[in-house]
């Protein structure tokens, strides 16, 4: 694969979206559903972007209602995991978001990451409207029109339903659980990637 690094730059210019630089609002939120592998990975990461308001792990995409992590791990349920974020507007957009998302996991894979394998693990974007959509659909055929991964972009935008949270102690896993093998092998490293290449970005500490 590619220097993933490239993404950001082709991100850049992908502002169709947006109509120009809109007035500051004193609450500017929007919330975006994705799916990129196991939650814990995902939401450690958005937890460290500025900007971010909330990430909450969850499963979306299913057809049985309030599934349990149990049942959702059996891939029967056809529910994803995934983070629900809340950005302010006013300190980071949809663009950042989605540079984020698409440099932090691998979206060429279908339905797994790294050792994570099934539906439940597939790459998603759920979108909540027509904006969500556009922006989702810009970035990836620039992407693969770039080229920036030796493989086709496989994630899918699926039209937002209904989001579950999931138990306590899935909320905040990596901040709870640092000294947990996967969490050492698997997340630490997404996280500094992430630091990396987005340094400019991160929340103060």
């Amino acid at each position: 694969m590619k220097n993933i690094i490239a993404i950001c730059l082709f991100a850049v210019s992908l502002n169709n979206f947006a109509q120009g630089e809109k007035p500051k609002k004193a609450s500017n939120l929007e919330t975006i559903t994705l799916g990129g592998g196991c939650y814990w990975c995902v939401e450690a990461v958005y937890e460290n972007l500025n900007g971010v308001k909330s990430v909450v792990s969850g499963f979306a995409g299913g057809h049985v209602a309030n599934p349990s992590y149990e049942e959702v791990c059996t891939g029967k349920t056809g529910a994803a995991e995934v983070v629900q974020i809340t950005f302010d507007k006013n300190v980071t957009d949809l663009n950042e978001i989605f540079k984020v998302f698409f440099t932090v996991h691998d979206p060429t894979t279908l339905n797994r990451q790294g050792a994570d394998v099934g539906t439940q693990y597939r790459s998603v974007i759920f979108y909540k409207n027509a904006e969500q959509k556009k922006a989702a659909e810009s970035i990836i055929a620039a992407l693969n029109k770039a080229k920036v991964y030796d493989s086709p972009i496989v994630t899918k935008l699926e039209a937002y339903k209904a989001f579950y949270k999931a138990d306590d102690y899935h909320q905040n896993y990596y901040a709870n659980n640092k000294n947990q093998p996967y969490c050492k092998m698997v997340i630490q490293p997404k996280i500094e990637k992430f630091e990396k290449v987005f340094k400019d970005k991160l929340k103060k500490k």
